[in-house]
C-alpha cells in the first residue's frame, strides 16, 4: 500500500468487512513505515481514503504522520 505522494505505507493483511452489509470497511496493515505511523504499529485505513487497488494499493489520503494518543497519567 502506497500513499498517492509514492511513501510505502505497508502490506496490507486483512480486510475489516462489516459483516451486516458485506461491504468492505477498510484494509488492515502491520508493520507500518514508522516515518509515517510512531513505532511501526499497525493501522486499520479506512476504504474511502483508497484511490485505486490493483496488485498495488494506492490511497488518495494519509495522515502526514500518525502518533500514538498520550493518556495522562491516572493518580
Amino acid at each position: 500500500m502506497y500513499t498517492n505522494q509514492g511513501v510505502f505505507l505497508g502490506n496490507v493483511n486483512n480486510l475489516v468487512v462489516n459483516v451486516e452489509n458485506g461491504e468492505v470497511d477498510g484494509l488492515f496493515v502491520q508493520e507500518t513505515n514508522p516515518l509515517l505511523v510512531e513505532s511501526s504499529r499497525a493501522v486499520s485505513v479506512p476504504y474511502r481514503w483508497i484511490q485505486s487497488v490493483g496488485d498495488i494499493v494506492v490511497l488518495r489520503y494519509f495522515p502526514k504522520r500518525v502518533s500514538l494518543k498520550k493518556t495522562p497519567a491516572i493518580k
